[in-house]
């Protein structure tokens, strides 16, 4: 069998990714405004169930677009997701990405109070004082700990990615961040996600004009 490899330029190579990802999708519904982020899901994930399992809350592309232009600094719960952020555009409007799980105060909180690092980095977060994004990718329990810091009115996040991969009340924790009225949020629903789903939404709203 003769396999035959498409022409396509190096500088094109996502451009035409995004077309065959625009064609695949063909009818499927999606909430208007969000397009970018869940073909972006898909590119990195070559996963077409993100444009099923992508759960916005009302008017959540606005909100992040504000805060990213007001900003807002980026918390994320794993280095990976850290790393696929691009900062630069981040900078542009003032803002940082934060990733504090590697951070000694934060391992020795978490050894205190039996908990997770990525719960007690979320702890040090609030501390911060600054409009934040938090991009979760991989930890459940990073998701419980925002709930309850919101629930005690220690937090108030002008969003929230939810998008850990996993098995271990990794859904239960999504549908906690679900039920918050008051918070802006991207879930995706079931036990689909990682760092680098919370990375390139990030990204999805750094590169909207």
């Amino acid at each position: 069998m003769k396999i035959e490899l498409e022409q396509v330029q190096p500088r094109e190579i996502e451009a035409r990714s995004f077309e065959i990802i625009t064609q695949e999708l063909g009818d499927c519904p999606l909430v208007p405004g969000t397009e970018p982020i869940v073909k972006r899901c898909i590119h990195t994930s070559a996963d077409f169930d993100y444009a099923r399992n992508l759960c916005f809350s009302e008017n959540v592309v606005e909100k992040a677009l504000e805060a990213i232009r007001e900003g807002a600094d980026i918390v994320t719960d794993t280095q990976m997701a850290k790393a696929g952020i691009n900062k630069k555009i981040l900078e542009t409007y003032g803002g940082q990405v934060h990733c504090f799980i590697s951070d000694e105060d934060v391992a020795q909180a978490a050894k205190e109070k039996g908990c997770t690092r990525a719960a007690a980095s979320m702890e040090k977060a609030a501390s911060l004082g600054k409009d934040l994004i938090f991009a979760i990718g991989n930890a459940p329990t990073a998701l419980v700990r925002l709930y309850e810091l919101i629930q005690e009115g220690k937090l108030s996040p002008s969003l929230i990615i939810g998008v850990p991969v996993g098995f271990v009340n990794v859904v239960a924790s999504k549908e906690l961040i679900m039920e918050l009225t008051q918070v802006p949020y991207i879930i995706a629903r079931g036990r689909k996600g990682g760092s680098n789903i919370a990375a390139c939404i990030c990204n999805a709203f750094l590169y909207m004009k």
